[in-house]
């Protein structure tokens, strides 16, 4: 069994318009942990989440992000959804016109065959998902994350609640399979319900296939969604780990404490 982290971050630095964001940030997340990043607004996890998946407005200036052994730096963002990174954003966008069910088989057809040539200029390397194969599996998860069939006929995002829209997200991450998800600022605007929903889904997807980054600022999620690892994020770099009891204490006492234990060293 190999025993290299699926995802590896290294002394990781980060720019937008020459402004460090990220000034020094290491993690290391195995398949099968759940790690959640808190910390206070303008730490830097929108930041990190989006460096993560390739956003080019992000520059790294320093460090390196590993993906299952390899340097993804130069990778695009479709190039590491395919290799199995995948991020649930925190205001996810609405298509009119596209229903769930295609969005859905498009983006898997794009992950099983991407869009290359078998050399001569024409013909696609593999065919996608058969249409019977998808129903399929798209049927199965929705029961798996209790959602109504009828959810799938409907347009992405379009006219749906904030809970709605993140169900749509995690049936996209059950569908993709990815080996990391990243969830950024998933539980914002949501309501108790809705939250709970969502950590239901996170919840049925997690398991040794799948290493979950739980991005948030409120203990909320937390108490649904149980990680392995808790992170406190203080300007642009990790400056505490722990246990599951650490959202715990970040909650009763908030980020102040953090900071001037950070100012004491």
């Amino acid at each position: 069994m190999s025993h290299t982290p699926a995802l590896e971050i290294k002394d990781l630095h980060v720019s937008i318009e020459d402004k460090e964001i990220l000034k020094g940030l290491s993690l290391t997340v195995q398949k099968g942990e759940i790690h959640a990043i808190m910390g206070p607004n303008g730490s830097g996890k929108s930041t990190f989440a989006n460096t993560l998946m390739g956003h080019p407005k992000y520059e790294v200036t320093k460090g390196d992000i590993l993906f299952k052994g390899e340097s993804i730096l130069e990778w695009e963002a479709d190039e590491r959804s395919r290799a199995g990174l995948f991020m649930a954003f925190q205001y996810p966008v609405a298509i009119p016109g596209l229903s769930v069910a295609n969005f859905l088989r498009t983006a898997i057809n794009a992950r099983l065959a991407p869009p290359e040539t078998d050399g001569t200029g024409s013909v696609p390397r593999k065919k996608g998902i058969a249409p019977k194969e998808f129903r399929e599996l798209l049927k199965q998860n929705m029961k798996l994350l209790h959602m109504d069939e009828s959810f799938a006929t409907r347009y992405l995002n379009d006219g749906f609640s904030g809970g709605e829209k993140k169900r749509a997200e995690i049936l996209q991450m059950a569908i993709l399979k990815p080996e990391i998800a990243i969830m950024d600022e998933t539980d914002s605007g949501l309501d108790i319900d809705a939250l709970r929903i969502v950590s239901e889904g996170v919840n049925a997807l997690a398991g040794p296939e799948i290493g979950v980054l739980v991005i948030t600022h409120y203990n909320r999620i937390l108490n649904y969604i149980k990680p392995h690892k808790v992170h406190v994020m203080i300007d642009g770099r990790i400056e505490l780990s722990g246990g599951a009891e650490l959202a715990l204490q970040l909650e009763s006492r908030g980020y102040d404490w953090v900071r001037e234990e950070v100012e004491a060293r």
